[in-house]
């Protein structure tokens, strides 16, 4: 979701986190088209400098305004755990100020971040009953770094018109970077692991961490519409059916009953009633 550039502030920094960014072979998105565009003239981006910077105000990590520079060394061995570990922090910053696009799309002022998004995601995973065959820790760990690339890439939603297959690549390769800056090592390749998991929807944490992201949208949009007045009828409507764990459609079910009783005062005319059997199934 979209970067509010005026409350963003890059943590003040002795040394900038170098980031080795290599995109593939002249790719850029173009906004203006549902495309991707290919251009032999594109520029070699090699290091980015990641220093005080307003990012881009359409959330895409690719257009923040950063500094290039040939001369400053890469990252190497010689760099202690602990400096590649602040580094990788401070890079994540950027998830507690980027606001999720979906919100101020629909003029939320104020909106949640990503990081917050994925904390009650995590907190989702805490609180669940015990599901046999399920690794609570894990679904805790996937919930934490499932939208980590989007510290770089920004929250890129439907309505930016990029192709998910576009969109998991931006991704993959700003993880990758993510995980060069950490230093590489047992935990970026846990991470890694973990949010391909989540990517690929390849286990049943997996399938669980999906409906908490689900969840988590309505819940949030219900909160939206009591603080706000405003009927948000769309991130209800995407969600519908599609949940695919227990917990998740009952989760689910609860927020939509929560939601419909409120509608009992609308006007007729602004009434949405949800009747969801697949939830109860």
């Amino acid at each position: 979701m979209a970067v509010n550039s005026s409350t963003h502030r890059a943590l003040p920094l002795n040394r900038p986190v170098q980031l080795r960014f290599r995109l593939s072979p002249a790719f850029f998105y173009n906004r203006t088209s549902s495309r991707p565009v290919f251009s032999t003239d594109a520029p070699n981006l090699r290091l980015v400098s990641v220093r005080a910077h307003k990012p881009g105000s359409d959330g895409f990590g690719y257009k923040k305004s950063v500094k290039l520079t040939d001369s400053e060394a890469p990252i190497g061995s010689s760099r202690s755990s602990t400096s590649s570990a602040i580094d990788f922090l401070t890079l994540c910053h950027s998830l507690k100020t980027t606001k999720r696009k979906g919100w101020i799309n629909h003029g939320i002022k104020g909106p949640e971040s990503i990081a917050d998004h994925m904390y009650r995601m995590a907190l989702m995973a805490l609180i669940a009953g015990d599901i046999p065959g399920v690794d609570r820790e894990r679904c805790i760990k996937i919930a934490i770094v499932h939208d980590i690339a989007e510290a770089i890439v920004g929250d890129i939603t439907p309505s930016d018109g990029v192709p998910k297959e576009v969109k998991s690549r931006m991704e993959q390769e700003a993880l990758n970077e993510m995980c060069k800056v950490l230093g590489g090592g047992m935990r970026a390749e846990e991470i890694q692991e973990l949010w391909a998991e989540y990517e690929n929807n390849a286990s049943i944490e997996a399938n669980l961490v999906k409906d908490f992201d689900k969840v988590e949208m309505i819940l949030q949009a219900l909160e939206y519409e009591m603080e706000h007045g405003k009927v948000l009828d769309e991130f209800f409507l995407s969600t519908a059916g599609k949940f695919q764990t227990e917990i998740g459609k009952r989760w689910a079910a609860e927020i939509n009953s929560r939601r419909n009783s409120r509608t009992e005062n609308r006007p007729l005319g602004r009434r949405t009633v949800f009747c969801l059997p697949s939830l109860f199934e």
